[in-house]
């Protein structure tokens, strides 16, 4: 028998964690009705939830000691530290990765095992080709795609979902990528391997309300650039050098009519205009440099991604 272990990252779901449990027992019950060959392996990571989530996680690990385990941090750390904590101690054969909100819909496992099995490929990701969602968000989730795309040497897929199942050789290359500051879709795009993308369209949330707002979306995503893509520095000295040719040019024509045409009319609104210009793409360009200084510094730091309070 083979064993599947599905890293749940978890911060205040204690509406779906039952509800999701019950939903993939389901769908190995199904998977197995033939022949036993899969085992669920249930290893919730519980990011520092304020509601009843710990709880919840401590009563179903009672119930069913054998098959569901669980992480408690010490605080929120972030998604990104929960997909780091699951993958360094998830030990099935599989490993899949998956939100307990049921927006991915579990019986797509099956089809992900029949891809798997194949042998051609280490991981099978899924893409979302509809969701209903705030156009806004929609918009800047297809802008991120689009620069990202355009700007790193790490391709990765419009829509893709963090929902995927991985071999045991493909998770143990993921854990060789130690980083501090980590983006998961950039990750898995480039430890490379074979990888087969599946479509299906967006389901509702089974349960709660999203945690992410419009803001840690963007930050996010600012975030995934930085952090696979040095573009923006390159960027920042372009506009620096098109300032300072533009500053020379200028300067010589301020000379030539000046010896041609004597003296110009003063004019200091257009000059307090250009000042503010030259300072404003100064301190643009600065902040570029400040975000990869600061994720430089956290890396030198060395501290741990997350804390362990519990684990199961």
């Amino acid at each position: 028998m083979e064993t599947i272990t599905l890293i749940v990252p978890c911060y205040n779901e204690q509406e779906s964690i039952n509800l999701f449990y019950q939903t993939v027992e389901k769908v190995f019950a199904k998977l197995n009705a033939t022949t036993t060959k899969y085992e669920a392996d249930y290893l919730f990571v519980n990011d520092g939830s304020s509601d009843k989530t710990e709880q919840i996680l401590q009563e179903l690990h009672q119930q069913h000691s054998a098959t569901v385990h669980y992480i408690s941090f010490s605080r929120n750390f972030g998604k990104e530290a929960a997909i780091a904590a699951g993958f360094r101690n998830a030990g099935g054969d599989y490993v899949a990765l998956m939100d307990v909100d049921l927006q991915d819909p579990p019986e797509l496992l099956s089809q992900m095992l029949e891809i798997i099995n194949t042998g051609e490929y280490d991981c099978v990701g899924c893409v979302q080709t509809s969701r209903k969602q705030n156009p806004i968000r929609a918009f800047l989730s297809s802008s991120f795609y689009k620069v990202i795309d355009k700007l790193s040497d790490v391709k990765i897929k419009q829509n893709v979902r963090d929902y995927r199942l991985m071999t045991r050789r493909y998770v143990d290359a993921v854990n060789q990528l130690t980083e501090y500051n980590r983006f998961s879709k950039g990750i898995f795009s480039w430890v490379g391997f074979q990888t087969k993308y599946i479509e299906y369209p967006g389901q509702p949330r089974a349960a709660g309300e999203s945690h992410w707002s419009l803001w840690q979306l963007i930050n996010y995503s600012i975030e995934g650039i930085i952090d696979f893509s040095d573009a923006p520095l390159r960027i920042a000295t372009i506009i620096g050098g098109i300032s300072c040719v533009l500053a020379v040019i200028g300067i010589i024509f301020v000379i030539v009519r000046a010896i041609c045409f004597g003296g110009a009319v003063a004019g200091w609104p257009s000059l307090v205009s250009i000042i503010l210009l030259i300072g404003g793409i100064q301190l643009f360009c600065l902040g570029i440099l400040g975000q990869y200084i600061g994720k430089i510094y956290l890396e030198t730091k060395h501290r741990p991604q997350y804390l362990i309070k519990e684990q199961q």
